[in-house]
């Protein structure tokens, strides 16, 4: 595919913990994207209702998974991996906690790694240097690396917003600056969270849960362009409007450009 794509989802990052954070990419980021501080998420604001919900363009009530364990839809909808596969190209996928296998129907992808987000320090850092090897090695025309310490280790283990959780996110950052360094100009990166959190939950309608940030960062999108009314459902249309596929008639999503 002439255009590809690399989607970056940070668990469990707010708004103000990006902002708060102290990464100094993250004005580089709001200078060089169209950007929003203000998205939302679908409710339940919980990790695979989220997740099924970007990759499916649907609400969860549509989809069927309402929590961390996933449910079959009753109607099949197509993702974006399949949708991807079904045009022709080549998707990997980079993560940190295992029940996300199930974004992805078997036979979508051509490359995975699952590693453990406990198994070892900095587990996010490693997954990214994984995907950052194969983008060199192979060029897959779609790379999903997703980063759960800030959700695990920082909201969970410590509460949103605490020092270790800004840490976190911290780090999330820099590994994004490290994929955007040596692949922002052959490739759009797309970096955007699943949902928010409170003290050291999330799964609720409260705002802190609901509102995630997105960044768009490639040649289809002017830079520091603030979009406005966009949710977690418009990011598989925007990727599939980049990469030149079909856009599945059941997706509830539009296309940020």
């Amino acid at each position: 595919m002439e255009k590809k794509v690399i989607l970056i989802s940070i668990d469990g990052m707010r708004p103000d913990g990006f902002l708060q954070c102290g990464n100094p990419f993250i004005g580089k980021m709001m200078e060089t994207s169209s950007y929003t501080l203000e998205g939302k998420t679908v409710f339940p604001s919980v990790t695979l209702p989220c997740h099924t919900s970007l990759f499916h363009s649907v609400p969860p009530e549509r989809h069927c998974t309402t929590t961390n364990t996933y449910i079959a839809p009753v109607h099949p909808i197509t993702g974006l991996f399949e949708q991807i596969k079904h045009a022709g190209g080549v998707s990997a996928m980079y993560y940190g906690w295992e029940p996300l296998r199930d974004v992805s129907r078997p036979g979508s992808l051509v490359f995975s790694e699952y590693i453990h987000s406990y198994s070892a320090e900095a587990t996010d850092g490693i997954l990214t240097d994984r995907a950052l090897e194969r983008i060199r090695s192979d060029r897959p025309d779609f790379v999903f690396l997703y980063m759960v310490e800030t959700d695990e280790k920082g909201g969970h283990d410590h509460g949103w917003m605490t020092a270790e959780y800004l840490n976190c996110v911290n780090a999330a950052i820099d590994n994004v600056r490290r994929v955007w360094e040596e692949f922002g100009e052959e490739y759009t990166v797309v970096v955007t969270a699943d949902h928010g959190g409170h003290a050291r939950s999330h799964g609720t309608s409260m705002k802190e849960d609901m509102t995630i940030p997105m960044f768009y960062m490639g040649k289809d999108f002017p830079k520091g362009r603030i979009l406005a009314d966009t949710t977690i459902l418009d990011i598989a249309p925007t990727v599939a409007k980049v990469m030149g596929i079909a856009i599945p008639h059941e997706w509830e999503g539009k296309a940020m450009i």
